[in-house]
């Protein structure tokens, strides 16, 4: 069996739910926007690398998430008495790094997917998401899963916790007739340096607004009050803090919504942008409005109108 398994990008935070929230995207035009990883036994563990960002990774195949993921994986398996036996990995990089695509969390998914598939699914599906958090902050510094369980599993989810406190999920009901317009620009941000912009501490007045926000945003998905939705497309933890790291964010944003976006903000730690237009044809508008705002910060970028991604990482075969 040589499994190829398939993990879209995704959009951190999305808005309201600061690592607690991401959504799984599928670019309008039918394309595939994610990470590939097939999967072999062999003789010795291995890594080879291909697709548009190949270059980018390290030398070392040990130092790429794939094999961090890979190796974690085993042990955790080998803690429970199960040998796992050497696997040869080859990855399609097709997300750019430190991009806030969730293209770290790509590969860890799509390794994850790949690996189930080889050995046989070993572990239940909370296990999966909790090995893929830990493997999330190999590279951002503290587990966080708001990219991982989309990217895994699909749709717009929201991270809860189960009995145990462990980390469990539910998938909300995103409207299929918004349109994700998701804006790269020409510019590296790692997470663990946007997070090093966040404060240690939040004041309480900040926590609340923060927390009435996101119940808002729920509820307004949950009863389907639009008015309501485009009120909570906005992030009043973490935007203030990392704003400026972006140039032309600012600019780029006012340029959205004054194009009628009903909310623009950072896709998970930056630097891609994302806004909510309310149809296809609005969408072009928005697009084009958030990437003047970054030329005139001297930033060339991508769009994407995107909406999302409902079945998450899966074989392709």
């Amino acid at each position: 069996m040589r499994p190829r398994a398939y993990a879209p990008a995704s959009i951190g935070n999305f808005a309201a739910g600061f690592d607690l929230m991401g959504a799984a995207l599928a670019p309008l035009d039918g394309s595939l926007w994610g990470d590939v990883v097939g999967a072999e036994l062999a003789a010795e563990p291995s890594l080879t690398v291909s697709g548009a960002y190949a270059r980018s990774l390290p030398a070392d195949p040990w130092q790429n998430l794939v094999m961090r993921t890979y190796a974690l994986f085993r042990c955790e398996l080998n803690t429970r008495g199960i040998d796992v036996p050497a696997v040869a990995f080859h990855l399609e990089k097709n997300l750019p790094r430190s991009s806030g695509l969730g293209s770290s969390a790509a590969s860890v998914a799509a390794t994850l997917t790949a690996c189930q598939a080889l050995l046989g699914h070993p572990f239940r599906t909370a296990e999966v998401w909790s090995l893929g958090g830990r493997a999330e902050a190999l590279v951002s510094g503290s587990p966080h899963l708001d990219n991982v369980l989309p990217s895994l599993s699909g749709g717009l989810q929201l991270q809860v916790p189960d009995r145990d406190g462990q980390p469990d999920a539910r998938l909300l009901p995103w409207p299929d007739d918004l349109v994700l317009v998701v804006v790269s620009p020409d510019f590296e941000l790692s997470t663990e340096h946007s997070r090093r912009a966040l404060p240690r501490r939040f004041d309480l007045k900040n926590t609340v607004g923060f927390a009435a926000n996101l119940a808002a945003f729920v509820h307004a998905l949950e009863t389907g009050d639009r008015e309501l939705l485009r009120r909570c497309l906005r992030d009043p933890l973490a935007e203030p803090h990392r704003a400026p790291l972006i140039p032309g964010f600012r600019a780029a944003q006012a340029a959205a919504l004054e194009a009628g976006a009903w909310g623009c903000t950072l896709s998970g730690s930056g630097p891609a942008l994302f806004a909510v237009a309310e149809s296809i044809a609005h969408a072009g508008e928005v697009a084009d409005a958030i990437q003047g705002g970054l030329r005139g910060a001297g930033l060339d970028s991508t769009a994407r109108l995107c909406g999302l991604d409902r079945q998450g990482a899966r074989l392709l075969s």
